[in-house]
């Protein structure tokens, strides 16, 4: 996604990096963030979980009673009484299970929506350094991967809150029964909190690693998918095969890494609860024998140790869970913690009236420290002038058109609009009067018709059509299967390169910009279609501020004064034919962009 200077540079701003142990806290304050979203919500869940812990502790006990009242010594009447007070409170423990895993869900799913929406709308105000450098595969991946492990910790949260609680509660009523028994039956508890805290300790590097290679995954497959007429126009099927195939091997050794440590902990929780049910068995038997302990409080013992059995086996399901749930919040957070480098200053104002005057004033730039770009540029486009800029690859063409809409900021100097330094003006209120097209055209997975009032939600169908007739898109658009209702592919890789042109040159006329920038947007353009485009913008441009950045004599033909860039700096201007008669560089540039010039002698 590098692009090249001319492009847009080496990224200005870091793309994403490896996750920091402030990035790690960062993500444990997201995850509380994100929960507490839905307070009613939330108490429902808590209310439910600790009504369905205090149920299940319950049932042990009226067992309890139902044998010593009940069974021994007989009585019908009190052990049917003890049973139905079972059912009843089975009953309510259903009802409760119910709106626990009800609650559990509806605030882990809010929370991942949550966690999306704010990824998406910070990853919106980043710069555009920023994407120039991360990556769009491992962006995907912390959107989908990572905000689905922090719902699924969220989903369980509750659960092993309850399981938490329950267990507290099972250890209180096993001392108040019998403080022998109890030693001896929770006496490996201990044992496991120290495993857990082991196992939780060297799990959570791993887990960050396994989500890593899940990005890189993605990425590839994007990468991939993207660039399926590269790999297929070079019969690089295997190459692509082997890329995938070495992420998914390291995918591999990162979850065979996380299950050999599940394998070493797992034995404990399905030893220990058996080994304290034993001890429970032998102890209690000869408390029973002794005298020391009912028949009736055995066997609530025995209720009990199984009740633990189940939560302490979700101990290694939710030690994982929660290291992975950690490590995709941290990646996460790692992203919202980046700022924007283009923001709007507090006391930023619209722009006011005027007819588009453009100045750069000594101005300096580059996208990196060391390397300028731009040094000391100056440039005066008037109201309603159009100005073509020439210039060989990595002069700096399109780093001037992006400085305009205020994509990048200027290391020195200034940039304004109708006498407005654009660092002043609101962000929206700039963007909504430049309207660009660009060399590399992207179109939307959506209709023609929305594809082309991309930039004007108000356009009326009459603005639509009105403008495809201007770009000479109104031809092809309508020989569509649907016309402007048929939903183009994804890129609009459905259409020609010089037909999606033609579209992003229809939504820049439906935006009506004060400023018009194009930047080679005629390059994939059929030249014997170009006359008719070259019409149509001569139409569009008469009386706008345009800025054409082109090599194609024809399209440069078009402004009114051309201008001639050379390392940064201004070298020449004039009229196209000027240029042509008195400038050899401009003769050179233009011959080595391959566009036919006829060779005139200076």
């Amino acid at each position: 996604m590098t692009p090249t200077q001319d492009g847009g540079g080496t990224a200005r701003g870091a793309g994403v990096a490896p996750v920091d142990r402030q990035a790690r806290r960062g993500g444990r304050r997201l995850m509380r963030e994100v929960a507490r979203a839905e307070p009613r919500l939330m108490l429902l869940g808590i209310g439910s979980a600790l009504g369905w812990t205090l149920a299940k502790i319950c049932v042990p006990l009226l067992a309890l009673r139902a044998v010593e009242q009940g069974i021994d010594p007989y009585d019908g009447a009190a052990l049917a009484r003890w049973s139905l007070a079972i059912v009843a409170v089975t009953m309510v423990l259903g009802v409760l299970t119910a709106y626990r895993r009800y609650s559990a869900f509806a605030i882990s799913l809010r929370a991942e929506a949550e966690v999306r929406r704010r990824l998406f709308d910070h990853l919106q105000r980043l710069h555009f350094g920023y994407h120039d450098r991360a990556q769009i595969g491992e962006l995907m991946a912390r959107v989908n991967t990572d905000a689905k492990q922090v719902q699924m910790l969220l989903v369980f949260l509750p659960i092993a809150g309850a399981n938490f609680v329950m267990i507290a509660g099972v250890a209180i009523v096993l001392f108040a029964i019998n403080v022998k028994l109890a030693i001896v039956s929770l006496a490996a508890l201990p044992v496991l909190a120290l495993a857990a805290t082991r196992f939780s300790q060297v799990l959570h590097p791993v887990a960050m690693g396994l989500q890593e290679r899940l990005a890189e995954v993605s990425h590839v497959v994007e990468e991939n998918v993207s660039g399926i007429r590269v790999v297929k126009g070079f019969g690089a099927e295997d190459v692509a095969r082997g890329r995938l195939g070495r992420a998914a091997e390291a995918v591999y050794e990162r979850g065979m890494a996380l299950a050999r440590l599940r394998a070493a902990f797992n034995p404990l929780l399905e030893v220990l609860p058996m080994i304290g049910l034993v001890a429970v068995l032998y102890v209690g038997g000869r408390e029973v024998i002794d005298g020391r302990l009912t028949v009736g409080a055995l066997i609530a013992y025995n209720f009990y140790i199984l009740q633990l059995i189940f939560p302490l086996r979700m101990t290694s399901f939710m030690v994982a869970q929660i290291s992975r749930a950690s490590a995709s919040a941290s990646r996460v957070y790692e992203i919202l913690a980046t700022e924007p480098e283009i923001v709007e200053r507090d006391d930023a104002r619209p722009l006011p009236a005027g007819v588009g005057d453009v100045r750069f004033e000594r101005v300096e730039f580059g996208y990196e420290p060391r390397s300028r770009v731009l040094e000391r540029f100056d440039l005066h486009v008037r109201g309603g002038e159009s100005v073509a800029i020439v210039g060989a690859t990595g002069s700096g063409k399109s780093t001037i058109a992006r400085l305009i809409p205020r994509f990048y900021d200027v290391d020195a100097g200034r940039v304004s609009i109708d006498g407005v330094d654009v660092r002043d003006l609101q962000l929206e209120a700039l963007r909504d009067a430049v309207a660009m097209v660009f060399e590399d055209t992207f179109l939307f997975t959506d209709t023609a018709r929305a594809n082309i009032a991309f930039g004007d939600g108000l356009a009326s169908d009459h603005d639509v059509a009105h403008a495809a007739r201007l770009a000479g898109a109104d031809d092809f658009v309508e020989r569509l299967p649907e016309g402007y209702d048929t939903v183009l592919g994804e890129h609009g890789y459905s259409l020609s390169g010089g037909q999606r042109q033609r579209v992003a040159i229809a939504r820049a006329i439906v935006a009506d910009p004060r400023v018009l920038i194009l930047d080679d947007a005629t390059s994939s353009v059929d030249p014997t279609k170009e006359h008719e485009i070259r019409d149509a913008l001569a139409e569009v441009m008469a009386g706008r501020t345009t800025i054409i950045i082109a090599h194609r004599p024809a399209t440069i033909a078009l402004a009114g004064r051309v201008v001639l860039l050379d390392d940064g700096h201004i070298v020449a201007e004039g009229t196209h034919e000027y240029l042509l008669a008195s400038s050899r560089r401009y003769r050179e540039i233009l011959a080595q962009q391959g566009a036919a010039v006829k060779e005139i002698a200076p």
